[in-house]
C-alpha cells in the first residue's frame, strides 16, 4: 500500500483534501472514502477520511490497514479493477465475526464507509483554501448524485447523515502556541505537529529561541502577553508556558486563561504552582474559580522526569482536552506528587 502523504505539520483532514485535490487537478481518478456508521469497536470513529487514487496510492485512514487493502483490491489498477462512477456508494465492512477477524476489526465491531468517485476539482480546491484560511465548513454531499455544496458553518456541529445527503464539518486546523524555548518545547512542538497541531513558540530571549532547531514552527519574539494577543485563542487553541520564568510565564497565563482556549497549562512543581495562583489571585484580581481551567502543573502522571517524558505527559493531557476526556483525579500531576501517592 503507498503512502501519499501530506505532512504531519498541518490538519489531518486538510492534508487528505489538499492530496486528494492535487489527484484530481492532475486527471487522476480517485475517491474520498468517509466513516459514516460504526457499531460496537471501531478502529477509525465516525467522520474519518481517506483518498484513494486509482494507481493505489492512499492519504488518511479509516481502519488500521485491511479495509485499506480491500479497497485497493476493489477500486484500483493495482489488482486490475476498475474505479466506478457515478453516484456515491455505501460499503459496509465486520458484518460477521469471520468479516471482522478479516479486517482487523475488533469483536463486534462493525463500520460503513461512504464512497465519492471522482470528486469534482473546483469544489475540493474551494474547501481546501477555506481551510487553508481558518474558516470552518460545512460540506455535504448529496446521495443521489454525488453533487457538494460548501457553505461557512457558524460552529462545530456534529456528522449528519440521513437519506439525502451527508453533512460533515471540517475545522480549521488546531494550534499550540508555547511560551519559552528549551529542549521541552523542543519535545512538545515536534509531538504537536505529529498530531496535527500548527505550533507557535514564543521566546523574547533571543539566546533561548536560538538554542533550538524546529522545522515547521513559527517564531515569536514578542512579550508573550503581545504573542497571545497576536495569536488570538480560539476553541481549537491550546496554550503552554514552560519558560519556569514568572515574568514570561504570568503575561501569557493572565492574558490566555479568559479566552476562548480549549486547554491552558504551565510547567512546575506544586509549590510553584500554588505560588503562581497566589500572584495572580493577589496582585492580578483573578479569583478560584477563574483561575479553574489553568492546567497546573501541567501534564498528566506518568512518572516522568526527562523532557522527552514530560513532552509526553503534557500532550497526553490537551489530547484529552481536545477530545472531551475528563483525566481521573489519580492521573493528576499535582495530586500524584502528594506525600504517601503513587
Amino acid at each position: 500500500m503507498k503512502d501519499a502523504g501530506g505532512g504531519f505539520m498541518e490538519n489531518l483532514d486538510l492534508a487528505v483534501l489538499r492530496t486528494l485535490h492535487d489527484w484530481r487537478s492532475a486527471g487522476r481518478r480517485a475517491l474520498l472514502a468517509s466513516v459514516v456508521r460504526t457499531w460496537g469497536s471501531s478502529p477509525r470513529p465516525v467522520g474519518s477520511i481517506m483518498a484513494l487514487a486509482e494507481d493505489g496510492a492512499i492519504t488518511g485512514s479509516v481502519s488500521g490497514g485491511c479495509i485499506e487493502d480491500d479497497l485497493i483490491a476493489r477500486y484500483t489498477t493495482v489488482f486490475g479493477s476498475a474505479m466506478p462512477t457515478g453516484a456515491p456508494q455505501f460499503v459496509k465492512y465486520g458484518v460477521t465475526a469471520d468479516e471482522a477477524h478479516r479486517f482487523g476489526l475488533p469483536c463486534g465491531g462493525t463500520l460503513e464507509l461512504l464512497l465519492e468517485f471522482d470528486p469534482e476539482v473546483t469544489a475540493l480546491q474551494a474547501l481546501v483554501a477555506a481551510l487553508a484560511a481558518g474558516r470552518l465548513m460545512r460540506r455535504t454531499v448529496y446521495l443521489a448524485d454525488g453533487r457538494v455544496e460548501l457553505a461557512v458553518a457558524e460552529a462545530p456541529a456534529a456528522f449528519a447523515l440521513d437519506a439525502e445527503k451527508l453533512a460533515s464539518i471540517f475545522g480549521p486546523e488546531y494550534r499550540m502556541l508555547l511560551i519559552g524555548a528549551g529542549q521541552l518545547a523542543e519535545c512538545l512542538a515536534t509531538m504537536a505537529q505529529f498530531c496535527g497541531f500548527v505550533v507557535t513558540l514564543c521566546d523574547p530571549r533571543s539566546e533561548y529561541q536560538d538554542s533550538v532547531s524546529l522545522p515547521g514552527v513559527q517564531r515569536s519574539t514578542e512579550m508573550p502577553d503581545d504573542a497571545v494577543q497576536r495569536f488570538a485563542p480560539d476553541h481549537r487553541s491550546c496554550v503552554i508556558a514552560l519558560a519556569h520564568d514568572p515574568k514570561l510565564d504570568d503575561m501569557a497565563l493572565l492574558e490566555a486563561i479568559d479566552s476562548p482556549a480549549f486547554y491552558v497549562g504551565a510547567i512546575g512543581s506544586r509549590r510553584n504552582a500554588q505560588a503562581r495562583r497566589q500572584r495572580m489571585i493577589e496582585y492580578f484580581g483573578k479569583s478560584e474559580a477563574g483561575l479553574a481551567r489553568l492546567h497546573g502543573p501541567a501534564g498528566l502522571y506518568i512518572g516522568s522526569k526527562a523532557p522527552p517524558e514530560i513532552a509526553v505527559s503534557i500532550m497526553a493531557e490537551v489530547l484529552a482536552a481536545k477530545n472531551g476526556v475528563q483525566a481521573s483525579h489519580e492521573m493528576d500531576v499535582g495530586r500524584a506528587r502528594e506525600p504517601g501517592q503513587a
